[in-house]
């Protein structure tokens, strides 16, 4: 068949959603070979590309009864909502293992979507070899504006990839994938309101970067034409979407019961959906999908 691929939406911890969804396909042993993730799905990606169903929940909701990650004491210490240093650092290399040996040695195709902060387009990262440079494409691609610092890849400052491109389908259909499943994070007919608060912010933060003002500006009218080419797309059947079927949870949500309520629906509609998606996709499991 066709090659296919996976489309990862970010949405912080929204991204819950989305681990539900991976790790029921990594159970069936559904493995595209082509991913691309941005902000919490890029986080998503790397799992599903080590092969380690659990993995993101277990970041993400369950190390939350140890104490939480995310909150403004991170913000007033470290610059950022989020501690970056524990999901980036502590958490793959020393408490919650990530296997960069799988990773590394997975013939599936990757792509990490961040922000340049120089240019205000999209940065499409990929990295084969170096630890330090893979969670440092994570971080960047994780990094919201005006609430987490700026993350230098390569020498060039990066932010949160859903400034720029949320939901890379137009990249994915580049790149000659032609069966794409993409997971989003919130509803059918959601529409992100144009920005008004964090663009005054990032007008005083970032005078430096006035591509980067101009990309927070007009995040909103390319999140919502991408919503309606995807909106499309689905109808003609050229893609599947998964999307949550219940109210979502905040971005910054820590309330562990709330998590996994919501992990638990990603599961499950992921299960409710399996054969939809082997079908649309022409899957069978002794030969893969290609």
């Amino acid at each position: 068949m066709k090659r296919a691929g996976m489309i990862l939406e970010g949405g912080g911890t929204r991204g819950v959603f989305t681990a539900g969804v991976l790790d029921y396909f990594m159970e069936q042993k559904l493995y595209l070979p082509y991913v691309i993730g941005v902000s919490a799905g890029a986080c998503n990606a790397v799992n599903y590309v080590s092969r380690q169903p659990g993995r993101m929940k277990t970041c993400t909701i369950d190390f939350l009864e140890a104490g939480s990650y995310v909150g403004l004491k991170y913000l007033l210490k470290n610059h950022s909502l989020f501690n970056m240093d524990l999901i980036f650092d502590v958490f793959p290399n020393k408490i919650i293992p990530f296997d960069y040996d799988t990773f590394f040695s997975s013939e599936q195709t990757c792509i990490l979507g961040a922000t340049n902060c120089l240019t205000g387009r999209a940065a499409y990262l990929t990295e084969k070899n170096e630890r330090i440079r893979l969670m440092n494409a994570c971080r960047a691609s994780s990094s919201l504006p005006i609430v987490s610092p700026m993350v230098e890849v390569d020498g060039i400052p990066m932010l949160d990839g859903g400034v720029a491109d949320s939901v890379p389908i137009q990249k994915a259909l580049h790149d000659g994938v032609k069966k794409n499943i993409v997971i989003l994070t919130r509803q059918l007919g959601y529409r992100k309101p144009p920005a008004k608060k964090s663009l005054r912010m990032a007008r005083i933060m970032y005078q430096k970067y006035p591509n980067l003002i101009r990309a927070i500006k007009n995040r909103a009218y390319y999140y919502n034409r991408t919503m309606e080419l995807l909106e499309d797309l689905e109808r003609r059947g050229h893609v599947l979407v998964l999307r949550p079927q219940v109210p979502v949870v905040k971005n910054t949500e820590d309330d562990v019961a709330v998590l996994t309520d919501f992990y638990n629906h990603g599961y499950e509609y992921a299960k409710d959906m399996f054969s939809r998606t082997i079908s649309f996709l022409g899957w069978e499991p002794e030969k893969g999908v290609s």
